[in-house]
């Protein structure tokens, strides 16, 4: 859940007239771009959750007072966040109506969809949130077709029909039916630093809040939104990224990075921006793969929330466990 990322109405105006005149044509160029995105914060200036908990739930102050457990190390992301949804009392049409409502979507950010599509880059959603609720909010502003083109790694959820509860669901390995321990192995196999044509695909990531720190330094091109806590943590840290304030910024400079690189190497070897901490990435972009996420945030139970298929474990009748990721 990240801080909300509010741009005034005058300059949403602006930002969208500006973008009408972005080129969104196929660049012509040879190497495979792969992007990874955020949800709340960065497609949508506004977070989900906190329109959610404010009008149906916890309410504003108590949020707040859930965010300073999360920074001052209280209480972890995944603890906090389930009371929070736990708050909730609202069916989910009813809860979709505020979203619908207070939602605005980043003024470049279908331009830059668009761009992805005619120039085969595959665009992914990566969320704390719940995919049922990320999922319809983008098939309402996107329209179907082209939400189905996204591909969401985000919790499940039970909500029932009343909506006095919402559970997040943990993604399992045992719940998809599939073998954790088997996956695993053929994830290892499987897994090489080529795409499918033999080249070697530039990472993108674009996120805006605490919830990306963990992507922080595990791309080849990393976005952070003006302003917000991840723009501030690659600072303190000295990690390189890219300032953004919609996705038409963004846009721009994938175009350059992209020209450039063909310039430099025809789309053969290395890309000219390259981390090789970006394999992670690379490696989990295949849909034959089962990823193995080695997240950088510090506490165990915060990864196992972001990355759960990975970082927890479940037995018949108990909770999910977290675990060590296997390497």
């Amino acid at each position: 859940m990240a801080p909300i990322a509010l741009t005034p109405p005058n300059e949403q105006a602006e930002l969208a007239a500006s973008n009408q005149n972005i080129d969104v044509s196929n660049m012509g160029t040879t190497r495979k771009i792969i992007c990874f995105s955020d949800f709340d914060g960065t497609i949508f200036m506004q977070d989900t959750g906190h329109i959610l908990f404010n009008a149906f739930g916890c309410g504003y102050e108590r949020r707040a007072e859930l965010e300073e457990q999360i920074k001052s190390g209280e209480r972890s992301f995944r603890d906090v966040s389930e009371e929070m949804w736990g708050s909730l009392d609202v069916p989910f049409e009813d809860g979709f109506k505020a979203l619908e409502e207070g939602l605005d979507v980043d003024p470049g950010f279908k331009q830059f969809h668009e761009f992805c599509r005619n120039n085969n880059i595959p665009f992914n959603v990566i969320s704390a949130g719940l995919k049922p609720v990320l999922r319809r909010v983008l098939d309402h502003f996107l329209g179907e077709e082209q939400s189905n083109g996204i591909d969401i790694v985000a919790n499940e959820a039970e909500i029932d029909a009343e909506g006095h509860s919402w559970k997040p669901m943990w993604r399992h390995e045992t719940a998809l039916g599939h073998d954790k321990a088997l996956s695993i192995d053929e994830y290892k196999s499987r897994a090489k630093l080529e795409s499918e044509d033999g080249t070697v695909p530039l990472i993108v990531f674009i996120g805006d809040g605490i919830s990306d720190l963990a992507a922080a330094g595990q791309s080849d091109v990393l976005f952070a939104r003006r302003g917000l806590a991840l723009e501030e943590h690659c600072i303190d840290n000295k990690i390189e990224h890219i300032a953004y304030d919609s996705f038409a910024d963004i846009q721009r400079e994938v175009t350059k990075i992209a020209k450039l690189d063909e310039a430099k190497t025809k789309g053969e070897g290395l890309p000219v921006r390259f981390n090789p901490r970006a394999n992670m990435w690379r490696k989990i972009s295949s849909r034959h793969a089962v990823p193995t996420f080695k997240a950088m945030t510090p506490r165990l139970e915060d990864r196992a929330f972001l990355w759960p298929e990975t970082f927890t474990e479940q037995k018949k009748g108990t909770k999910p466990v977290a675990v060590a990721a296997v390497a």
